[in-house]
């Protein structure tokens, strides 16, 4: 990866604002701009850092040229995996991520970061009058529906890429993010299931500039399939649980009617189902201690993690 050298300072950065981009040249130097507006007159020490993800057009350079700090990849290597570099190399206390395609509103980075006086993690949720697809709206409400079962709280826009976070919070979770645009499913249950706090800011979100880049089956399938890994990683019994339980209720219900209606015995189908229910639970429940041990090695290695 090729970086550029950063300027020196005497004090350290407060914010980073970093940008995954990806044949951004039409808008990257517009939504810089837009930053430094806010960011200029907020009194923060900062830095714009652009995480190229291999464009193929002139991306790096305009945000070069536009004032910004750019670590580069050499090749396409997925929208997540950019914002972990980002990441990575923020240099300031907090990290602000946004889009680089103009879709997010950097007026309201300033109250994002003034989120993080109590919080580690503040999300800019999409409103309805977001200029959004219908179809991408749907999707996130079952999104959204099962990442509130899964943290047991409401979680009101679980995809939104618009967040200001502590960027040593982020750090612990890095090796955790995957590559694709699923990094803020991720990245919100993950901090939510570890025990940190996050809250949900409204934005209102433009219509971006140029081709969107996520395709709705398989980037779609992806957070769903996120969804479900991160609920067996932080919270188990709510996968295991319900998978057992339909399961033991299927076995007896289908006994039920042999015995019943068809008047016949039972039969090893009932016996098996019920067998394999109870297995479901017990796996769930080892799972739920490991969860639990991992839980408590990381409040002795992170003393301080519920503290605002």
């Amino acid at each position: 990866m090729n970086e550029t050298p950063m300027d020196g300072k005497s004090a350290p950065l407060k914010v980073s604002v970093v940008l995954p981009a990806y044949d951004e040249a039409e808008g990257i130097e517009g939504v810089i701009a837009r930053i430094r507006e806010v960011m200029d007159p907020a009194g923060w020490s900062y830095e714009i850092l652009v995480a190229d993800d291999g464009s193929t057009d002139d991306t790096a350079q305009r945000a070069r040229d536009a004032g910004a700090r750019v670590v580069s990849h050499p090749y396409n290597m997925g929208n997540g995996a950019a914002v972990k570099t980002g990441i990575r190399n923020a240099a300031g206390e907090y990290t602000v991520l946004l889009d680089a395609d103009g879709q997010h509103p950097p007026e309201k980075i300033p109250e994002l970061l003034a989120a993080l006086s109590t919080f580690h993690m503040a999300v800019g949720a999409r409103t309805a009058d977001s200029d959004t697809h219908a179809h991408r709206n749907l999707a996130n409400f079952a999104y959204n529906a099962l990442a509130s079962y899964v943290t047991g709280r409401r979680i009101p826009d679980l995809t939104s890429g618009f967040r200001a976070v502590r960027t040593r919070v982020a750090r612990e979770f890095v090796s955790l993010l995957p590559n694709t645009f699923s990094y803020p499913s991720t990245l919100t249950l993950s901090l939510m299931r570890s025990g940190y706090a996050v809250t949900f800011l409204p934005i209102t979100a433009a219509k971006r500039k140029g081709k969107s880049k996520i395709k709705l089956v398989r980037d779609g399938s992806r957070f769903f399939f996120i969804i479900l890994k991160i609920a067996t990683l932080f919270a188990p019994m709510k996968v295991f649980l319900p998978a057992s339980l339909s399961m033991f209720l299927a076995g007896v219900a289908y006994g039920l009617v042999k015995i019943f209606v068809l008047q016949e015995p039972y039969g090893p189908t009932s016996a098996m189902l019920m067998t394999v229910a109870v297995l479901i639970f017990m796996i769930g429940l080892v799972s739920e201690q490991v969860t639990q041990l991992r839980f408590d090695q990381a409040s002795r290695d992170h003393p301080g993690r519920g503290d605002s």
